[in-house]
């Protein structure tokens, strides 16, 4: 009888707790301006994580290696361009696009401070994106930005790791929830167990209160977006500067060696780049900066991106690639499942290369040659067909919130690459499979014939 009066005493005291002990689900809070962000801390996080990588990817080093590496990868100038001024376009374009879905995150968030200037974001970030007139002085210097970037980079480890404690603690109470239901336990075990789960989230809660008050959880509205308009505006400002837009509103060269001046403005540091002109990216044009660049990333209609195959052809050429690395591995299952995957264009024109080829493949030397013509080609087609997939996965659901991401850009893969060309390189690459396939089953065909006849020999020496 004393058990389940404690028991009673226990549950009652453990349910109104419950009560009291926000879930980490990224719901809407209130409209108080005076509130913290709460549960919206996880959301601003993954915002301040995008802006970290983008600002990293604006890095002297990043854009040293775009001019010297990516606008020069082999497959980038056989089948998307090897117009540099058009690929640094591209590269420009994108990154401008990043940082305006960030900017709209954060135009959302503003709306609920308390200051005026920072409520009126959206209508200051498209003045200074257009005409680079900065209102309130919001462009930080580079030694600023690098502090700055060290205390969000703080923000977004302590929330991370406040969201972890607080999905603990959602278990543990869940745990103890249970324990008080059970009835399998002997009364002094489930009165033990209880008492031991009870100190654990005990000690959970103050954890998660601990870091509440570190991480971006307890900051007001204003405090958290005027960093992150601060970011906004020092980031496209960085665009500006290393891809040479002036007011005009568009591109006119990409520096060749850059240094990180005390400040990324571009109207402060007018000479940064002088002598390092390659020509002009884009035409001028009488839209926005954002519209300008959001015509520029729609992919001409010769490509896989306007044809909505850049995604299935790159998975086309990684299998394709496994099966010439292992082809006697490859079932004729698996080389049906291959063809079924296949579009009418590329069907066509392989049993067009086929027509006439014999049954047999049982040349050394020719299965040696076709290996290393499929070797080159998959040395310049497979890197932009692993970074299709990769750019795919880092923009999906999932890997949305304080994730790492890499550098890949779409200029790197094969959304801008011309639809035929790319048909005739996989077109080949099929040709060469099914002769290397065929070669290696008469071979194992072969060998296992002589291996029959040697048994046979074997057993008929042995019984005579």
């Amino acid at each position: 009888m004393a058990l389940e009066t404690w028991l009673i005493k226990v549950k009652s005291a453990i349910s109104s707790s419950f009560d009291s002990v926000p879930k980490p689900k990224l719901s809407v809070i209130s409209n108080n301006k005076k509130s913290n962000v709460g549960v919206l801390a996880f959301e601003v996080a993954g915002i301040m994580s995008k802006l970290l990588h983008q600002w990293q990817a604006l890095s002297d080093k990043n854009i040293i290696r775009l001019r010297n590496d990516s606008i020069s990868l082999e497959g980038v100038r056989k089948i998307v361009s090897n117009d540099e001024s058009f690929l640094l376009g591209l590269a420009c374009a994108e990154l401008a696009e990043n940082i305006r879905l960030v900017a709209k995150a954060v135009s959302s968030l503003s709306k609920r401070c308390e200051d005026s200037n920072l409520r009126s974001f959206d209508r200051s970030f498209e003045e200074f994106a257009n005409s680079g007139h900065d209102s309130f002085s919001w462009v930080l210097s580079s030694k600023d930005m690098e502090a700055k970037n060290k205390k969000m980079d703080r923000y977004v480890t302590v929330t991370a790791t406040l969201y972890k404690e607080m999905e603990e603690l959602s278990v543990l109470e869940n745990a103890l929830k249970k324990t008080l239901q059970c009835n399998e336990y002997e009364a002094s075990v489930k009165e033990q167990k209880i008492l031991d789960l009870q100190q654990k989230v005990i000690w959970q809660r103050q954890e998660v209160k601990y870091l509440k008050e570190r991480s971006l959880w307890n900051r007001s509205f204003d405090t958290v977006v005027s960093i992150l308009t601060r970011h906004v505006f020092t980031v496209l400002a960085r665009i500006k500067l290393v891809f040479g837009i002036g007011h005009h509103g568009y591109p006119a060269y990409l520096p060749r060696s850059l240094s990180a001046s005390a400040t990324v403005h571009p109207t402060e540091n007018p000479n940064s780049c002088n002598g390092f002109v390659s020509g002009p990216i884009m035409i001028k044009s009488s839209d926005g900066f954002f519209e300008s660049n959001s015509k520029i990333l729609k992919p001409p209609a010769t490509t896989l991106g306007a044809a909505a195959l850049s995604l299935h052809y790159s998975n086309l050429i990684i299998i394709i690639e496994k099966m010439i690395k292992s082809p006697q591995l490859v079932g004729v299952d698996a080389r049906d499942d291959l063809y079924a995957m296949l579009p009418r264009s590329i069907r066509s024109s392989l049993r067009a290369r086929l027509k006439g080829v014999g049954f047999s493949a049982s040349d050394p030397v020719l299965a040696g040659e076709w290996r290393n013509a499929l070797g080159r080609i998959l040395s310049w087609l497979s890197p932009l067909a692993h970074n299709m997939i990769k750019w795919q996965s880092e923009r999906s659901f999932e890997q949305q919130n304080l994730l790492p991401k890499t550098n890949v850009l779409l200029l790197q893969t094969l959304y801008f690459a011309n639809k035929e060309k790319t048909e005739a390189a996989i077109t080949e690459l099929l040709v060469g499979l099914n002769y290397i396939w065929r070669f290696e089953r008469e071979m194992t065909a072969k060998a296992l014939f002589e291996c029959a006849n040697l048994n046979g020999l074997l057993n008929f020496q042995n019984s005579s």
